[in-house]
């Protein structure tokens, strides 16, 4: 091609022209080829031969240019994506969608590249919108006094969170990490249940049991069958780990002991406090918790059956002040429970917290049946947790988090959270705009 380019410069006259074409052909001067009649084809031959190496430099040129542009929508689609997810994670800063697009476009021969990036988050989605523009410089047509090709290109993305999920498990390669079995019925009511662990079985209903949710998903695989798992939304396998939505969440240093081995065996109001070496609620005793954080530091919080135990804006952490024999729960079935979270201050939304420093595995129940309702979250991020509760009604707000969590009984959670400042979480729904 460059000796085309030469030709056609050196010899831009149709005369010129001829006269090389003419000792191309053999034929012995160029004045011959010109007016001999043995010619007479040769000048018509040399004057196409003029928009043709035309055509051919442009079709260069133009290619050269296409494949960039093709090149910029596919990293300015990427850019749109990767800005979108950052911008509805809260992680997006200044300038970087031209830091990731100079990353993913690599076109030496593209000059004078600018981005530009319009994004509004609302609602729980972000819409994003990019343009991107260049040139390149020509080849064959800066001859005809075309020097550049500019190239252009835009692209949209959404990226959209429901922040309906009221099941986690954050157990990274825990086999049933999320279970139900026996005859157990679990009803997520208009919410849905994410699995963080990797393991083949990660996810289980077994036996009779029986799963209704908005959707599942799963980051390893599931073991299921499709009559006793119903959802609007399917169960999703392979699925992208859900980040802990409390993993930032710290609650105030404490000391001393309010109450040691605290026993309730009648009707009681307490105050907030620590309460050292187990914590009792025994059948017939009715307890009210006045609002605050209650530290239950070391020894078992149980609340047995017949019992009652009830507050509004309240907190119970669960840790150890020694390091040592941390602190459990145990609710057991019959039991009426009716706590909620506080809406303000350092575990606003949190009804029940689990030192991030408990062993992982250690177990916690709350079985205490359809007259148990614990308000907000419950977040052991190292626990085993044993569920079995719930009012049923679309009213409640209920969320559960832990390394891993199983149903026994009938459950019932729901996250019509309007009232309360639980976080949410779900999976992100990452895509292009049309």
């Amino acid at each position: 091609m460059p000796i085309m380019l030469a030709l056609f410069t050196m010899f831009r006259s149709p005369l010129r022209l001829s006269v090389l074409f003419s000792q191309w052909c053999g034929w012995r001067t160029p004045l011959l080829f010109w007016n001999g009649s043995r010619g007479g084809v040769a000048p018509l031959a040399a004057l196409a031969f003029i928009p043709l190496l035309g055509l051919t430099g442009a079709a260069v040129d133009y290619s050269e240019a296409l494949a960039a542009r093709t090149a910029m929508q596919s990293a300015l689609d990427s850019t749109a994506l990767a800005v979108a997810k950052q911008d509805l994670s809260g992680t997006q800063k200044p300038g970087q969608a031209q830091q990731f697009f100079n990353a993913v476009f690599v076109r030496p021969n593209v000059q004078n590249v600018a981005i530009n990036a319009d994004s509004t988050t609302a609602s729980g989605a972000t819409s994003v919108k990019l343009s991107a523009s260049g040139f390149i410089n020509t080849t064959f047509l800066g001859a005809l006094g075309i020097p550049t090709i500019n190239i252009a290109a835009q692209s949209s993305a959404l990226a959209s969170s429901d922040g309906l999920g009221c099941i986690l498990s954050l157990s990274r390669s825990a086999p049933s990490a999320i279970s139900v079995n026996g005859s157990a019925s679990v009803a997520l009511n208009n919410c849905s249940l994410y699995d963080n662990s990797s393991d083949v079985s990660a996810f289980g209903v077994g036996g009779s049991a029986s799963v209704s949710a908005l959707s599942i998903g799963v980051v390893g695989g599931a073991s299921y069958s499709s009559s006793n798992v119903t959802t609007t939304g399917g169960v999703t396998t392979g699925g992208a780990v859900i980040a802990d939505p409390y993993a930032d969440v710290t609650f105030a240093a404490f000391s001393g002991c309010s109450e040691n081995k605290f026993s309730v065996k009648s009707t009681m109001t307490i105050d907030p406090g620590v309460y050292c070496n187990g914590f009792t609620v025994n059948a017939g005793a009715i307890l009210t918790l006045n609002p605050g954080v209650y530290y239950i530091d070391q020894g078992t919080f149980s609340v047995n059956g017949g019992a009652t135990i009830s507050g509004q804006g309240v907190t119970l952490v669960f840790t150890s002040s020694t390091g040592d024999n941390w602190a459990t729960a145990s609710i057991n079935g019959s039991a009426t429970i009716n706590l909620t979270a506080p809406i303000a201050g350092p575990t606003a939304g949190i009804v029940i917290l689990g030192d991030s420093q408990i062993p992982t595995g250690t177990t916690f129940k709350f079985n205490g049946g359809a007259s148990q309702y614990l308000g907000g979250a419950v977040y052991i991020p190292t626990g085993a947790i044993s569920y079995s509760g719930g009012t049923g009604t679309s009213a409640s707000c209920t969320q559960i988090v832990g390394d891993t969590v199983s149903f026994t009984g009938n459950s019932n959670v729901a996250v019509n959270c309007s009232s309360y400042r639980v976080r949410p979480f779900s999976a992100m729904a990452l895509r292009l705009a049309s």
